[in-house]
């Protein structure tokens, strides 16, 4: 065989598995690269998107949890208000009470006082007739000298 011809033959060869390889060998692949390269865009675009949405909702996030604090400092100075108010009327309803208390307690005491003096005056009465008539060693009628014992009475008040 002869040089030439087997050069011939393998350059007729090589162009026919050229051609056989740019006709149904390459497109495919081209295609799968194309799809490969699309998806991979499409990959880094939702990855962007993705990083963006995620950027928002931080400051959203941080927006909300601003807010939650503001809420939750008014709620607690409301609270701490409201406490104070409470404590403050428990106070003067205390010493209302307390004033009521003493009220009465003098009041008591102001009663127990004039009965003291009452059943005094009474026993002094008593003695007073008593010494008396022990005095002029006779009996002093008490319903005649009835006048004579609240005149006595009104002047030891």
């Amino acid at each position: 065989m002869n040089i030439n011809a087997t050069l011939f033959a393998q350059l007729v060869v090589f162009f026919i598995l050229g051609w056989f390889t740019m006709k149904f060998v390459w497109p495919p692949i081209v295609r799968a690269l194309d799809e490969r390269a699309k998806k991979i865009s499409d990959g880094l675009a939702a990855a962007e998107k993705a990083h963006v949405d995620l950027v928002l909702a931080e400051r959203r996030a941080a927006e909300e949890m601003t807010k939650a604090r503001d809420s939750v400092s008014e709620l607690r100075g409301s609270a701490e208000k409201q406490a104070a108010s409470i404590i403050e009327q428990a106070r003067a309803e205390a010493t209302s009470i307390v004033a009521r208390a003493r009220q009465q307690a003098e009041a008591e005491a102001e009663n127990a006082a004039q009965s003291a003096k009452q059943a005094l005056r009474a026993e002094v009465a008593t003695l007073a007739v008593a010494g008396a008539s022990q005095i002029l060693r006779r009996e002093i009628d008490a319903k005649a000298h009835a006048e004579l014992l609240s005149q006595l009475q009104s002047e030891l008040k």
